[in-house]
């Protein structure tokens, strides 16, 4: 049996080439208890999600969480599911189309874009070959996580690195760790808030949310919760808002041991009691709206606000594919390809016969 994987078929004198390789976290391929279940196994399998010790772990996911949780969770992605599919899936890969589009304009050659999810389909592996199926011999590697956390980015990159272990003629790598604080990150943020005021009105409290992650992970050294603030300050500052009118908070947590706070829930539940009329949430952090940013943060999120005495609750939609963000995804990737592309200049028949002769003269075949 073959330890490696066949390599794309190659002709001497072919061109280096870029790709980028697109990263997000995942999504079922269908709102329903199978596919939930499939997916939910490979996700909180990951021991960079749950930091439990693993035969621990196994007991708990395999006999009370894999047997229940599916039917349940499919029931809130059968809300948001849209005639196209997952509505993360749906704007990542539009986000792919539109970046590949717009880079070409702005360096004045294509490079390849593909789309690779951590966990489910399409596979970072899948996503791996079909840029080495085009010729791409160099990868920068763009997660679409702006704030890194070792839960999602790291675990993104884990998948890329697993991916080539059996891989023979290994592609050059970039990675881009993090962008939370890159100007035009946070320009493309605050553009979308302040034209969905422009049309519904401002509230009397912005609220950024973020995915949570286990206190213990600040504890032991991951800079998200940094991060994650840093970035609430430089889009409060683009806003022009003071500290009473904005606040940072963390949402989905799951167990019982203590998270980032303050809690997104109960927070609303005292802004609500405090008779605050109007609060609009934002989730700076999802590059896409997903079942997290329509279910729990637009649905789940207003009925606790509503019922605890709020008036009004706005949310503002994850960036998709509004334009200054696909501009933003350009200006973050391209500081990362200098010395990797570089103007076009097209070789002339004399050089690629030339580089034909050379490779047959050392015992080439083709």
């Amino acid at each position: 049996m073959a330890n490696f994987l066949p390599e794309p078929s190659f002709a001497h004198g072919s061109k280096s080439r870029v790709g980028i390789l697109l990263l997000n976290l995942g999504t079922p391929d269908e709102p329903t208890a199978p596919a939930l279940r499939r997916y939910l196994k490979q996700f909180l399998s990951d021991p960079r999600v749950v930091e439990i010790p693993k035969a621990v772990w196994w007991v708990i996911l395999n006999a009370f969480i894999l047997p229940f949780r599916p039917q349940k969770s499919a029931e809130k992605y059968a809300q948001i599911w849209t005639s196209d599919g997952s509505p993360l899936m749906v704007h990542a890969q539009r986000q792919a189309k539109l970046l590949q589009g717009y880079l070409g304009n702005a360096l004045g050659q294509a490079l390849p874009v593909e789309l690779g999810m951590s966990y489910g389909n399409p596979s970072v592996a899948s996503a791996i070959a079909k840029l080495r199926e085009q010729g791409c011999d160099r990868i920068l590697v763009f997660p679409l996580f702006p704030q890194y956390a070792a839960s999602s980015t790291a675990s993104a990159f884990d998948a890329v690195f697993k991916s080539l272990l059996k891989t023979r003629n290994l592609p050059e790598l970039r990675t881009i760790k993090q962008y939370h604080d890159h100007p035009a990150y946070i320009a493309a943020l605050a553009d979308s808030v302040r034209k969905y005021w422009m049309v519904h009105g401002k509230p009397e409290k912005l609220i950024m949310s973020f995915h949570g992650i286990p206190r213990r992970s600040l504890d032991l050294g991951d800079p998200y919760h940094c991060f994650c603030h840093k970035t609430g300050r430089l889009l409060a500052e683009a806003l022009g808002l003071n500290a009473q009118q904005y606040m940072v908070c963390f949402q989905s947590r799951f167990g019982r041991a203590e998270w980032l706070k303050p809690y997104f829930a109960p927070t609303l539940e005292d802004l609500g009691k405090q008779r605050v009329k109007r609060v609009d949430v934002i989730c700076p952090g999802f590059s896409s709206d997903c079942l997290e940013t329509l279910e729990e943060i637009a649905m789940e999120g207003k009925a606790t606000f509503l019922a605890a005495g709020g008036s009004e609750y706005h949310y503002i939609p994850a960036l998709n594919e509004r334009e200054e963000w696909i501009q933003a995804m350009v200006e973050i990737v391209k500081p990362h390809l200098q010395g990797w592309v570089e103007p076009e200049r097209v070789p002339d028949a004399a050089e690629l016969e030339q580089s034909r002769l050379r490779a047959l003269a050392m015992g080439a075949k083709n």
